[in-house]
């Protein structure tokens, strides 16, 4: 009863602090503007299945591909016994789903097999990032706790299949040894390998090392479940609907201001109507998180933090200051200092900071708005229109421009074309043509 009791308790507090966190998360994304991404259910659908479930996008590159997809697909089915675990915490039984008999076995079995593959694609990971040195697991931006967190979310997957393994075979000993309450249920094709280890312990002993473990197992696991809010593996969650919303028009089709265009049509138009509930025009383009959509702050909560995008910009890779994945994770770090202050502060906080205290113009104007980030996304995330509208926000409210790009602008708005001729030449090369 004691044991029922400390672990209802530990499940409570578990469940308290992760609810906490995720309306707080909720709450934060709801910052942002609106955007109607409501359109094409069914094939929303269908882009979250094949990007979010099937995983089409990393495999691009087979071997993390392969490697991830075994400790996702591992991962995520051990924890199915998990189920098992709370009920038997709950009610103070043991291996309570053994009555399934053969299906039972087949599922133990399945598990014992995807731990293993799940720790050997976690010992492919370290190497790939602590032996191999991929360039793009050692950007400037990952210093400090970006590292430190991949290595804590990789050593936990760790310890939580190395204690599965060791709890099962400790129960398989106990079982053999007709311990009370360990009836014969499950079938253990690799921890049975450790079994030999315990032969000469006690059986009380041997009691204390499957209840010890299965402690450290579940209590880990909860432990896991509260990180995740404050790392990038929260990406487990907000893969299905990021990829579920995502932005589904051709790449390289930019979003009008509705207030620009209402200006333009009156330009064009002395007697167009304006909407009723059109209201003052909103900030032109974006200087903070709250002038991004909820859609864009999403994305930066969703970044896997995995380098793709940054390893196939041009920018990234010609050595210029722009990093897709800094621009993803500085937009999460200021859209959490934003969210501790409305919770000290209230709604009305206000630091006299801005996103572009983290995000440099220098980064902003080396983008050359090829897409190619969005489009290595695995989870579909838009770096690009996140960069759009800061630029928006520094040509129209701070008139703040590269030398070559103003003088583009003054050639545009005089002579109606990029280039330093009048208008009434424009069209002269047809003329040499003909």
């Amino acid at each position: 009863m004691i044991a029922q009791i400390l672990f209802l308790l530990v499940l409570a507090v578990a469940v308290f602090f992760f609810t906490k966190n995720i309306r707080r998360i909720v709450r934060n994304i709801r910052l942002g503007r609106p955007v109607d991404r409501s359109d094409q259910p069914a094939e929303r659908w269908k882009t979250m299945f094949r990007v979010a479930i099937g995983q089409s996008k990393m495999v691009v590159r087979p071997v993390a591909g392969i490697m991830h997809i075994l400790v996702y697909v591992g991962f995520v089915i051990i924890n199915i016994e998990v189920l098992e675990i709370l009920i038997d915490g709950v009610f103070g039984t043991h291996r309570i789903f053994s009555f399934l008999g053969p299906v039972y076995d087949f599922l133990i079995a399945s598990f014992e097999v995807l731990a293993v593959l799940v720790l050997i694609g976690v010992v492919v990971f370290l190497a790939r990032r602590n032996v191999l040195h991929l360039k793009r697991f050692w950007m400037k931006e990952m210093t400090a706790w970006p590292r430190t967190d991949a290595f804590i979310i990789l050593l936990t997957e760790i310890l939580l299949m190395s204690a599965f393994l060791i709890m099962n075979a400790a129960d398989s000993a106990l079982q053999l040894r007709g311990a009370e309450h360990y009836v014969l249920a499950g079938s253990f094709p690799v921890s049975s390998f450790l079994v030999p280890t315990f032969s000469e312990l006690q059986t009380a002993d041997l009691i204390l090392i499957e209840r010890g473990f299965w402690w450290f197992h579940i209590v880990g696991i909860l432990i896991f479940l509260n990180y995740l809010p404050y790392s990038k593996h929260f990406h487990i969650f907000l893969a299905f609907p990021n990829t579920y919303y995502s932005n589904l028009n051709l790449k390289g089709k930019f979003s009008n201001m509705d207030s620009v265009t209402r200006e333009v049509k009156l330009m064009l138009d002395p007697n167009a109507s304006v909407p009723a509930d059109a209201g003052a025009p909103q900030r032109f383009g974006a200087k903070d998180v709250q002038d991004l959509t909820w859609k864009q702050l999403m994305d930066a909560y969703t970044c896997t933090e995995c380098g793709r995008c940054s390893s196939v910009c041009p920018a990234s890779q010609t050595g210029k200051l722009l990093s897709p994945r800094k621009i993803m994770m500085d937009t999460r770090d200021r859209l959490e200092e934003v969210g501790h202050g409305i919770d000290q502060h209230g709604l009305e906080f206000n630091d006299g900071k801005s996103l572009l205290d983290y995000i440099k113009e220098e980064e902003l104007w080396a983008c050359t708005s090829c897409n190619a980030c969005t489009d290595a996304c695995p989870v579909n995330i838009d770096p690009l229109s996140i960069i759009v509208d800061m630029r928006r926000f520094l040509v129209m409210e701070e008139s703040k421009v590269p030398q070559e790009l103003a003088g583009m602008f003054n050639k545009v708005e005089n002579n109606g074309a990029p280039w330093q001729f009048a208008q009434a030449d424009r069209f002269n090369w047809s003329n040499q043509q003909s």
